[in-house]
């Protein structure tokens, strides 16, 4: 199977037909009485074309409408044996994949160099089942409870009488949101304009769960490390190429492909022991937050490569289903909350974007056969004929009934509450995001930093615009009065 071209059948030498194989008589001429004439109902050739056309449309993903990707391969060149059984991430082991790319709040027919959290999603057609990791161009993100999502999103995208995009709204999220400090950072940041997508990392965000042959189980974030190194746009570079070439980025991808200029990713992986995760100085689950580098340093794992465009771009990219449920043996999720959300909520938009049937395009088909008990729904092609359509049977037809524990769970008690995480002994809000503007960033990145957040508060009303200046403050007081300073034209 490639995944290339996997169902073209284009033959140049056919006349052109209808969709049930008929032979047009035209395709510029519709039927009518006599050449000046009205139309006739029955041009079935007409009728068909049209409501064809009328449907072409499918539902734009929210979020990450806007983006593009190519295909690809994974090659490990580590051994990671110690810490997992999964068969993709075996030394020597190469799987083909698919990367898309995205801009996160924009619509589909938005510019993709508008400062936003880019979607760094991988999907590898394992011998196992499919393995995706839908991840951001951040190691953390906005919230760490799925109930406020919607909510977010709402926030970002537009108001409900002018159909604009406000900045006030996004600033009263923000600002009422305290644990967004992080990633706000981040996006205000250098990395908030990366310059093409090939020039910028990729980060699971999520932990993740590792389990190794044994049945010792490890936390683990995945690191994806351009090796084109990272570079960023500057505000005016962003708005200037916004305005003449709102396609920038997914047009940088698909040239460099074509132009034999192969992008390419180191990946690495950061791994807790599973019981450090217990008293770890900051929660391990908490999407907000980052590892300390020093704490567990990253571990190099292998490299993948981009070195395929896709050749329909709405079969290919447009229909491509990303989902962090997609695990294989050796690989599992955690309890972070913001992935377990996604989780379901992932799949199920595929459902309604794609149709019940989504994981039989083929660009989200496995590679390996399939047995599944789920049928019918609209658009089903692959069936599994007249076998017995339940588990258990008496028939021949296989299932599993294996009871007990699961290799990639984790243990978990308490009453069911509504509730924050519990907080480990450095958990704050706006610690991290302190720690990214005075120890990872210069006096000049800070500076285009106050530049950029003051202007991206332009035309905030109060109270939220004193509120946005009280959120820096907290994140950092210089750089918080240095904006607020800025805003007021002192």
């Amino acid at each position: 199977m490639t995944h290339l071209d996997p169902t073209a059948h284009h033959d140049s030498t056919l006349a052109s037909t209808t969709e049930s194989g008929a032979r047009r008589e035209s395709d510029a001429h519709s039927l009518s009485v006599g050449a000046d004439g009205p139309l006739m109902l029955h041009d079935v050739a007409l009728v068909e074309k049209l409501a064809r056309f009328d449907r072409e449309r499918i539902p734009e993903r929210s979020p990450h409408a806007k983006g593009s990707g190519a295909f690809g391969e994974l090659e490990i060149t580590e051994d990671v044996s110690q810490y997992t059984k999964a068969g993709l991430f075996q030394k020597g082991a190469k799987t083909p994949m698919l990367a898309r790319f995205s801009t996160v709040a924009g619509e589909l027919g938005s510019p993709d160099t508008w400062r936003d959290v880019r979607g760094f999603a991988l999907k590898f057609y394992t011998e196992e089942g499919n393995f995706d990791i839908v991840g951001n161009n951040t190691p953390v993100f906005f919230l760490r409870d799925p109930m406020k999502f919607p909510d977010f999103i709402h926030s970002q995208k537009r108001t409900p009488d002018s159909g604009l995009r406000d900045a006030t709204m996004q600033w009263d999220f923000w600002t009422l949101s305290p644990e967004s400090a992080h990633q706000v950072t981040y996006l205000m940041g250098d990395r908030g304009l990366p310059k093409t997508w090939r020039h910028m990392n990729g980060y699971s965000s999520h932990t993740y769960l590792w389990v190794n042959e044994a049945g010792e189980k490890f936390w683990v974030k995945y690191h994806f490390l351009t090796e084109q190194g990272m570079e960023f746009l500057s505000n005016e570079e962003a708005d200037e190429i916004a305005g003449s070439d709102a396609d920038y980025h997914r047009r940088d991808l698909f040239e460099s492909i074509k132009g034999g200029e192969f992008p390419s990713w180191r990946l690495e992986v950061q791994v807790m022991p599973y019981e450090d995760a217990k008293t770890y100085r900051f929660n391990p689950f908490d999407l907000t937050k980052t590892w300390s580098k020093k704490d567990y340093p990253r571990i190099p794992v292998g490299r993948f490569t981009l070195n395929q465009n896709p050749v329909n771009h709405f079969a290919q990219i447009e229909q491509a289903a990303f989902s962090p449920s997609n695990t294989v043996p050796g690989t599992g999720v955690s309890p972070d909350k913001m992935l377990l959300g996604r989780v379901f909520s992932y799949p199920d938009a595929h459902r309604n974007r794609l149709g019940t049937n989504f994981n039989q395009l083929p660009v989200n088909r496995p590679v390996v056969p399939t047995n599944s008990y789920d049928k019918e729904g609209a658009m089903q092609f692959f069936h599994s004929g007249d076998a017995p359509v339940y588990a258990p049977n008496s028939f021949g037809r296989g299932y599993q009934d294996a009871q007990g524990p699961v290799d990639n769970g984790w243990e978990a008690d308490g009453a069911m509450v509504r509730s924050a995480y519990s907080l480990h002994a450095e958990d704050d809000d706006f610690g991290q995001a302190h720690t990214l503007v005075r120890e990872v960033m210069d006096e000049a990145a800070r500076e285009r930093l106050v530049e950029t957040v003051a202007g991206a508060l332009d035309g905030v009303i109060e109270p939220v615009l004193s509120n946005a200046f009280q959120y820096w403050k907290n994140i950092d007081q210089e750089v918080g009065e240095k904006i607020e300073a800025r805003v007021k034209g002192a």
